[in-house]
């Protein structure tokens, strides 16, 4: 993050059309953070609402963005942009009240340099959707797979050394980002300090200092190369009455979500704007009223969606709705027939085909070491490997979560979480970074990036024989390239698989791939002909790989 740093009083330019004087400032690198700040010159009994205040950036070429500024206690207020293009940029201030001289026509100038370490955000830009809606790219265009790591509690209850340890450690694995909750909510009443977001119902105060500590979460995110996925209104509560989604007046729902996309909209993240909730219904116009105004048409932002309960889709509700970028969907932690169905046939598998199109994503599927719903047996890594592998298959990809069950709490001693009786014991998070699922996770990334994952389309054509499966077990999950060149399917417990070739327009090469190693074997060459049997190389679920 970098502060505005005056460095010395220049004369009179030329700057808006108006004759003002402005101040050198500090330099910052193309895709970065800058900030400047601003002091009122007289005290508000109510910021939030006595004033607004916000800035206009000029760059080169004509470039220009306009960013809200955010009150962050006493009589500052900040601002923050990530500006795209190199070169000098100036900026000036409007408050809506022009009689005071330390909000309205502040100016200032910086400069963007060219990035040259080796962030991908930095180097290539935040993720955005793709020019045909189905998947996300940076700002330069190069495909970006969504690999998060649910982490809930994870900002709101380390510390910084422990916050620095796991984003270095889910770097390694190759996640890509990082989903948590940024107020107080059902799993956590407060932060590690025992500070809230907020307080008050009808009429909120919002608390800076609470946002100041996260401002460093936000900060170390982006710099490990992650896209922060913060949740603005957790939707599901407690008796306590604690989670803003659930329990916030709509016009005080959108004043604290506005207030946290002004102060974290320059970082790159993606906002989840309700987390857990029912979205469907007679609840649909109250969450659609909160989308248009927490992100009204025409001003700038990062991409948009809602967070809904298990094994439910609100989409066809919302798919006209413009400030909503892609379709989230969670299938949740169970381990019987219907949530196997659900997980490959519904959902994802059906919604991904609504206009206008949408890149969808599974942004809760079974946690490892989580209790199933149904079995109450401890999910697995090969429960996590079947969700992930169903969910990114099931549709055109554009990525998927993960999580597991003590990293999402942050459990600090094997302990059953907060308000959730039924998830089991979950480990100390620190014990969870190495289970098996999360390593699989890197090999999942290696897999798609070994094709070119964002042509991937559901495909059944690919099976000669698709045999029913009434109870779920043993669903193939078969995608094809759009160019007709390459096909993935996912086994999960199939000795044999046979494959209709004929579509092909040559010789077929197959590869086995263990998804519990990365391991890869041949599996034969083929003439593009119906009925070739395939023998799996071993038990339990396996990825075959198919090129022209």
């Amino acid at each position: 993050m970098l502060a505005m740093r005056v460095a010395r009083r220049s004369a009179a330019v030329c700057i808006f059309g108006l004759s003002l004087a402005y101040v050198a400032a500090a330099q910052v690198h193309r895709h970065g953070l800058f900030e400047a700040a601003l002091t009122a010159a007289r005290d508000y009994a109510d910021p939030l609402r006595d004033v607004e205040v916000t800035v206009e950036f000029r760059g080169p070429g004509g470039a220009l963005h306009e960013a809200r500024a955010f009150w962050d206690g006493e009589r500052v207020w900040k601002v923050r942009f990530s500006p795209e293009t190199p070169g000098e940029w100036m900026w000036r201030s409007r408050s809506s009240n022009p009689s005071d001289a330390g909000l309205e026509g502040r100016t200032g100038r910086f400069r963007v340099t060219a990035y040259r370490g080796p962030n991908e955000l930095y180097r290539r830009g935040a993720p955005r959707l793709s020019a045909n809606r189905r998947y996300f790219v940076h700002a330069d265009g190069t495909p970006w797979f969504f690999l998060s790591d649910t982490a809930w509690n994870g900002a709101l209850l380390s510390t910084r050394e422990e916050w620095e340890r796991y984003l270095a450690h889910r770097v390694s694995k190759r996640f890509t980002a990082v989903q948590f909750v940024l107020t107080q909510w059902r799993a956590g009443r407060a932060d590690e300090l025992g500070q809230v977001a907020f307080t008050g119902t009808d009429r909120i105060q919002i608390h800076p200092r609470f946002f100041q500590r996260m401002d460093a979460k936000f900060e170390a995110i982006n710099r490990h190369g992650l896209v922060a996925v913060p949740v603005l209104l957790w939707a599901l509560s407690s008796k306590d009455k604690e989670s803003p989604g659930a329990w916030l007046p709509t016009d005080q729902a959108i004043l604290l979500a506005r207030y946290m996309v002004a102060r974290y909209g320059a970082f790159h993240v993606i906002w989840f704007l309700g987390g857990d909730g029912d979205y469907r219904g007679a609840n649909a116009e109250r969450w659609k009223a909160i989308g248009r105004a927490v992100f009204p048409p025409g001003e700038p932002r990062r991409p948009v969606t809602l967070h809904p309960q298990g094994m439910q889709s609100p989409w066809p509700e919302y798919k006209d709705e413009p400030w909503l970028d892609f379709f989230l969907y969670q299938s949740g932690h169970g381990s019987d027939a219907r949530k196997w169905r659900w997980n490959a046939t519904e959902g994802p598998a059906k919604d991904w085909r609504l206009d206008p199109p949408r890149p969808v994503i599974d942004g809760e599927p079974n946690y490892e070491g989580h209790l199933s719903y149904h079995a109450r047996a401890r999910i697995t890594d090969a429960d996590v490997r079947r969700a992930v592998y169903y969910s990114l298959l099931a549709a055109p990809p554009a990525g998927v979560s993960y999580g597991a069950h003590g990293i999402w709490f942050w459990a600090r001693k094997p302990e059953v979480p907060l308000d959730h009786p039924n998830t089991g014991v979950a480990d100390p998070w620190w014990e969870c970074l190495d289970y098996p699922g999360a390593h699989q996770m890197k090999i999942l990334r290696d897999v798609f990036d070994s094709v070119e994952w964002w042509k991937l389309r559901p495909d059944r054509t690919l099976l000669a024989e698709d045999v029913q499966d009434p109870e779920f077990r043993a669903y193939i999950m078969p995608a094809r390239s759009e160019d007709g060149r390459f096909a993935l399917l996912y086994l999960p417990a199939n000795p044999t698989v046979k494959l209709d070739l004929a579509s092909f327009r040559g010789p077929v090469r197959g590869e086995w791939i263990d998804p519990r190693t990365g391991a890869r074997s041949p599996a034969g060459r083929w003439e593009p002909i119906r009925g070739v049997e395939l023998k799996a190389p071993a038990e339990g679920d396996w990825l075959l790989l198919l090129r022209q």
